[in-house]
């Protein structure tokens, strides 16, 4: 049996935007991302300051919010996976920004 094995080009980001209920990511490509924000319980969980608080990692392949420790890879969203934080890991973040009354 014969496989074949496709290269793809993940494009870049070029600029990320966080709404009330999506994250839509602009890619270097001309392509527009959006995903829906319960895809990603710290973004969701996140204040409208801290959403606008991103950064791009790795040139483009990641973006980085400080404030709420979260990364999501371009890859991933391309390959429509939601966050694979466990129920755990949230938890406890969610608990300790309870713990400074955010």
């Amino acid at each position: 049996m014969i496989f074949s094995q496709t290269e793809i080009a993940i494009p870049n980001a070029l600029s990320a935007d966080v709404s009330d209920d999506a994250l839509s990511v602009e890619l270097q490509d001309g392509r527009t991302l959006t995903a829906p924000l319960g895809w990603y319980p710290r973004l969701a969980h996140a204040t409208p300051e801290e959403r606008k608080h991103w950064r791009l990692i790795g040139a483009g392949t990641g973006i980085h919010w400080e404030d709420i420790d979260e990364d999501i890879s371009i890859e991933g969203l391309l390959l429509g996976k939601p966050s694979r934080e466990s129920q755990q890991s949230f938890d406890r973040w969610l608990a300790g920004r309870r713990g400074r009354n955010c």
